[in-house]
């Protein structure tokens, strides 16, 4: 689930980013040395041949199709015309640089998030409150909850699915309530999202077809953003779990008025079927976004833990332990995905962005 990241930016991250497009080298925080063409850090080893597809406006949860050629991402940009989130796709080769506008197969309706292909790539699941109201959802504000940073869980989130020109096919959720954060699994049989059903934020698994609904975890707290092992066998997530009275007391009156905090969150894997459940990470700040590395033994995830001042992709051993630095921005990365292939990696960036606070989406290679 992504929310606006120019919101996210001046409530947690707070920093300054005035590099400009002049081709030179500049000095960079949060453990960077020096900048390389604006686009990859020299610490980056893992990444090479850094490539922007998108230029302006919020553009985030990249997503490969089956055969690693294309993306379906969300997007909020007003050159666009949009006033919210709306579901596009595009092949990895287009070029976006000159304002082109990628194939919409949202409504254009509501507001979106959490898009992912389907077996065979002409079709797509996403969430949407389209059906609830065509107007897009008021934003809280922060200045009305002690100015922390909260993310709105809105109750007319449902999962569609469409094609990739946009044509509306089916409707897989009616429960009241949050329905979202749809994935697939590689073996093309399940999807995982998370829903308010029980009362709580928990994980579900359905078939593509949205039978056999199944409840994953049953702990109080925020369990979100999940996706499959390379095998389709086990879930990785991220969870708040709120453990005090305070905190329980704050996650239970947020959750009623359809909201979460979601800046203390830890890594969690499972079996599809709840079972085996353990915590991958304790390292505080908000740990999140998570993605099985195509060997499914270890996981790519963003965090803060490092410094408050930036969100970075990081890699962990699914057992805990080899904690890795992968990307050195100064701001925003998250939303990590490897290609089904294993050869490539999107990722959601605020670099390059001439100090604005616009979210990008790169690709690069990625060397082992």
């Amino acid at each position: 689930m992504k929310k606006s990241f120019s919101y996210i930016l001046v409530l947690l991250l707070i920093v300054s980013c005035k590099e400009k497009s002049d081709g030179k080298k500049h000095s960079a925080t949060s453990g960077a040395t020096k900048i390389v063409n604006l686009t990859h850090y020299p610490q980056e080893r893992h990444l090479a041949n850094v490539k922007q597809l998108t230029f302006g406006g919020d553009n985030a949860e990249a997503y490969w199709s089956f055969d690693s050629k294309k993306l379906t991402f969300q997007a909020n940009s007003k050159q666009w015309g949009l006033k919210c989130d709306q579901i596009f796709t595009m092949n990895i080769t287009d070029d976006l640089s000159q304002g082109q506008i990628p194939q919409m197969v949202s409504t254009g309706n509501g507001r979106t998030t959490c898009s992912y292909f389907l077996p065979g790539d002409a079709t797509i699941i996403y969430s949407s409150t389209h059906l609830a109201d065509i107007n897009c959802p008021p934003t809280p504000k922060k200045e009305d909850y002690g100015n922390k940073y909260i993310w709105p869980v809105y109750k007319g989130f449902d999962i569609f699915i469409a094609d990739t020109k946009g044509n509306q096919l089916k409707q897989l959720t009616f429960e009241d309530g949050y329905d979202a954060e749809p994935t697939v699994s590689p073996k093309g049989d399940k999807i995982v999202f998370t829903s308010t059903r029980t009362g709580d934020l928990e994980l579900f698994t359905m078939n593509i077809d949205g039978t056999d609904v199944r409840q994953v975890t049953d702990e109080l707290g925020y369990d979100g953003g999940a996706f499959f092992s390379p095998d389709g066998t086990k879930l990785i997530f991220r969870s708040s779990r709120p453990k005090t009275p305070e905190d329980i007391k704050e996650y239970k009156d947020l959750l009623a008025e359809g909201l979460v905090q979601p800046t203390h969150m830890e890594l969690y894997t499972c079996n599809i079927d709840g079972s085996e459940m353990q915590k991958i990470t304790d390292l505080g700040s908000a740990n999140w976004a998570p993605f099985f590395h195509p060997s499914g033994k270890k996981v790519i995830f963003s965090s803060n833990h490092k410094t408050k001042m930036s969100f970075n992709l990081f890699m962990i051993n699914v057992d805990g332990t080899g904690l890795e630095q992968i990307t050195y921005d100064t701001v925003f990365d998250a939303f990590p995905m490897f290609s089904p292939d294993g050869k490539k990696i999107v990722f959601s960036s605020n670099r390059n962005n001439n100090g604005t606070h616009d979210t990008n989406l790169f690709v690069a290679d990625w060397v082992e």
